[in-house]
């Protein structure tokens, strides 16, 4: 697919058009995966971040959040939950914290999980920016996935959404030194992000293709008010519907252009809408993180506002999740880890 003809599509507004786009991302979706959704477990494990991205809900400037790190037995505990509910993954998400101790913590978890459930249980991580040797650490462990998202692909949007202190270049090699240490890597962006314009998402298209990424993990962008990014933009139902359409026509684009990779359904597109999640798997998602985090700590992590299912259980996302997948002829994949069949075809 040519640049021009990426843009074309992205820059789709009809309602006949929009269809046929998701229609065609679906059946290359059947023709590579089949209509099987898979499954992570999202335990969203500490909302400490040192990071203070204009964005985000949890930046190290919002003192209005009441911050947490879960205990590693807790965290323990939910994971051999999810193994036994027959969750063949976990995602493990947090702040982005680069210490000594954070470090032991997480490894020192990862260790426990893959004991209590016999290697069983896929984890995937989601921590942010850390060192070659740290991410060596954790990978032996027991994580084999990790998600770090650029965001933005084009260095002068990403200096726009972040302060001087982040480094751009340093993002790109971590996703570097996880692709050496043989981890399933996932990266991604926002969408529909203020200044973004139509040639950045086919910049953020091309990065997914160059990286050779194994999974997609990207959203639409929602504001938080408490962040300067977010301050006095107004939710409007045209916003929304606006959000989620964009937010589509990426995932559907993705799933043309790259075929075989994991690309999540996410959150963010249920905030936009009650049936976004379905929308995302029929326009070539394949991929669901129910959250499985005790309720006690979901209002503490609110990355942008809106966010569904503060107050469900883990049972009831379990058990709402099965019925609207479901609901639109897919099947839970229970009890597979859900590897990326990308990862899997270039080690073949």
């Amino acid at each position: 697919m040519t640049d021009l003809e990426l843009k074309e599509l992205l820059s789709l507004t009809d309602p006949a058009a929009l269809r046929e786009l998701y229609d065609r991302a679906y059946r290359v979706k059947l023709q590579y995966i089949g209509p099987r959704v898979s499954i992570r477990g999202l335990i969203e494990v500490s909302n400490i971040c040192a990071k203070n991205c204009f964005y985000c809900g949890i930046r190290r400037g919002n003192h209005l959040v009441k911050r947490y790190r879960i205990d590693a037995d807790e965290i323990v505990e939910t994971a051999v939950w999810a193994y036994e509910q027959k969750f063949g993954s976990i995602v493990m998400q947090s702040g982005e914290i680069e210490s000594p101790e954070f470090a032991a913590f997480i490894e020192s978890v990862l260790k426990r999980i893959s004991a209590a459930t016999g290697g069983g249980l896929g984890v995937t991580l989601s921590c942010g920016e850390q060192s070659p040797e740290v991410y060596e650490r954790w990978r032996n462990a027991g994580a084999t996935r990790y998600l770090l998202r650029i965001e933005a692909s084009n260095p002068e949007l990403y200096r726009r959404l972040h302060p001087a202190d982040h480094d751009f270049n340093a993002r790109l090699e971590c996703l570097r030194s996880l692709r050496k240490l043989d981890y399933q890597v996932g990266s991604g962006v926002m969408i529909g992000l203020p200044g973004q314009t139509v040639d950045d998402l086919v910049h953020d298209l091309r990065f997914f293709e160059e990286f050779d990424l194994d999974m997609i993990g990207m959203g639409p962008y929602i504001p938080h008010a408490d962040t300067p990014l977010g301050h006095g933009i107004e939710v409007t139902e045209e916003y929304r519907r606006r959000q989620l359409e964009a937010g589509l026509r990426m995932i559907a684009c993705t799933r043309l252009l790259l075929r075989d990779v994991n690309i999540a359904s996410t959150t963010a597109l249920q905030a936009l809408g009650d049936d976004g999640r379905e929308l995302g798997l029929l326009a070539g998602g394949n991929v669901v993180m129910p959250n499985i985090t005790e309720t006690g700590y979901r209002k503490g992590y609110q990355l942008y506002e809106g966010k569904p299912a503060l107050e469900e259980s883990s049972a009831e996302s379990r058990d709402n999740l099965s019925r609207r997948i479901a609901s639109i002829g897919e099947t839970i994949r229970w009890a597979e880890s859900g590897d990326s069949l990308h990862y899997a075809a270039r080690h073949r």
